[in-house]
């Protein structure tokens, strides 16, 4: 079905395209200090080979020193150049790849993309560092190209057969290596790709590994990843081997050519048509148009490996909700009051209209995240007085008094070593600690006991709703504990109230509303 988005290759592409442009002031810059570098090196050979034919042929002293300085101060614009060229393009790749991160982790982190978090490791490391790359590979390129040219012309000014090899020599060379550039983007591509499914059930395994163990299933979980994990390892070979190939095939040919130009040379040298500086000059420029050559002909390696890291890139930011027309809200306004909602079919999509954003608004999801680091450290503690208040009203007391640490207990990634239920407490806290002006929580006692869910539904109500509270709480939820503790009820099916009332009431009258919430 065609969602409207561009094909992955073609917003892939486009990603590239879009890091060039909001990265293009340092890649400019960087790209001609780059070339200025690359141009200046080239120039060395021949300004060694002036140096011998002028100076040290002719034993002029002061020649000599005239042209050693001039040597010595191309030296030092070259070395400038580099060093400022390279801070220019650090900066520049180091500020894409935080760019890429922070669009990766905003997508995954929207309940409505449906991105497995898992995938975010490989995505938001490897792929974002290898997009970024892009940044230094054109300026690379620039600099190859540059000095290609002032070399060829060197050799040009000395002999134009030899300028020939290089001006002809080259390109032929580098169509020939285009040639694989689409079977190292697939190989690349698959390795990365399968890497990252490895990764994401890695850390899949590890969230859940406590149900597992429950179940008696990690030895089949083991058998998956072993076999997910061996298809990484084949699938890296692969694409090893490949990018191997290419490389020996673009270094043979790299070192062929400037072996031809340094045979042909000493050829012409003894047959008395350039001379012993001339010379100097075309074998210093041979052994370094193997620099140039090496980059040039790796440049398509390079080229796909941030087309098949942006590919991937892209799979994730095309997950991102489509902008939807603007939803009524169906909730009457209401201040100070705590308020339950039966919504059917979906509530997840009730509890995203009252997630714009507002500073007054704090909308605590079902499935709570919590982060490696002490308990005290994930309940964002700003309101020390309310603490010990706030842990008997989500029941949360009961989890810090299970450890001797109490507070200070460390806890793994995603509290991975925490039961659902002490991971829906610990988030019920913070959410409370906040004491939003309206506080919308869906179904936030599911995985607790019955008794601990009516003494946290009495714990929320007795703590927002006090006497004198301007404290409004939504409760989207079909716990019959929760209900019974909110001030009114509302009853919503596709959107639309159908019905009103409290609890009790509800539950006397409507059998709709029996069916979904008593059990």
């Amino acid at each position: 079905m065609d969602d409207g988005r561009p094909g992955r290759a073609t917003a892939a592409v486009n990603l590239l395209w879009r890091a060039l442009r909001r990265n293009r002031g340092r890649v400019a810059a960087g790209s001609v200090l780059i070339g200025v570098h690359q141009g200046c090196e080239a120039l060395v050979p021949i300004l060694i080979g002036v140096i011998v034919d002028r100076a040290v042929a002719t034993q002029q002293l002061g020649m000599l020193a005239c042209w050693v300085s001039t040597l010595a101060a191309l030296f030092l614009v070259l070395t400038v150049a580099y060093r400022t060229g390279a801070r220019q393009l650090m900066r520049a790749i180091a500020d894409e790849a935080h760019r890429l991160r922070l669009e990766v982790a905003a997508t995954v982190l929207d309940p409505r993309a449906g991105v497995r978090t898992g995938d975010v490791l490989t995505i938001s490391t490897t792929d974002a560092d290898t997009t970024s790359y892009l940044l230094d590979y054109l300026p690379r390129l620039v600099g190859a190209l540059v000095a290609t040219v002032v070399s060829a012309v060197g050799l040009c000014l000395i002999s134009v057969p030899l300028g020939l090899v290089v001006l002809v020599g080259t390109p032929v060379v580098l169509v020939a290596l285009q040639r694989a550039a689409p079977r190292i983007t697939r190989r690349v591509a698959t390795r990365q790709e399968v890497a990252g499914r490895a990764a994401s059930l890695a850390t899949d395994l590890v969230t859940g590994l406590r149900p597992l163990r429950g179940i008696g299933g990690q030895d089949a979980a083991a058998h998956r990843y072993r076999e997910v994990s061996r298809e990484s390892l084949d699938a890296t070979l692969r694409a090893a081997k490949t990018l191997g190939w290419f490389q020996a095939a673009s270094d043979t040919v790299s070192t062929l050519v400037a072996c031809g130009i340094a045979i042909l040379a000493g050829w012409f040298a003894l047959t008395g048509r350039i001379t012993a500086g001339e010379l100097v000059t075309v074998i210093g420029l041979a052994a370094f148009l193997g620099e140039p050559f090496a980059t040039l002909s790796a440049a398509p390696g390079w080229f796909a490996s941030s087309r098949a890291s942006a590919e991937r890139i892209e799979a994730v930011l095309g997950c991102r909700p489509a902008d939807r027309p603007p939803v009524r809200n169906p909730i009457p306004p209401f201040d100070g009051e705590c308020v339950g909602v039966v919504a059917e079919p979906d509530a997840g999509a009730l509890v995203e209209l009252f997630d714009d954003g507002s500073p007054d608004v704090l909308v605590a999801p079902h499935l709570p995240e919590l982060f490696s680091g002490t308990i005290r450290e994930n309940l964002l503690n700003t309101r020390a007085g309310d603490l010990p208040a706030v842990l008997r009203a989500s029941a949360a007391d009961d989890v810090v008094a299970a450890h001797p640490d109490g507070l200070d207990h460390a806890i793994a990634d995603r509290g991975a070593a925490l039961s659902g239920g002490q991971r829906q407490r610990l988030a019920l806290a913070r959410a409370l600690l906040a004491r939003p002006r309206l506080l919308v929580l869906h179904e936030p006692t599911t995985a607790v006991d019955a008794v601990t869910e009516h003494a946290i539904a009495r714990g929320i109500r007795d703590l927002r709703h006090g006497p004198g509270s301007k404290l409004g709480t939504l409760l989207v939820t079909t716990s019959p504990a929760l209900l019974a503790v909110t001030d009114r009820v509302v009853v919503l099916r596709d959107g639309e109230i159908v019905a009103t009332g409290t609890h009790a009431s509800l539950a006397a009258t409507d059998d709709g509303y029996r069916a979904a919430v008593l059990r």
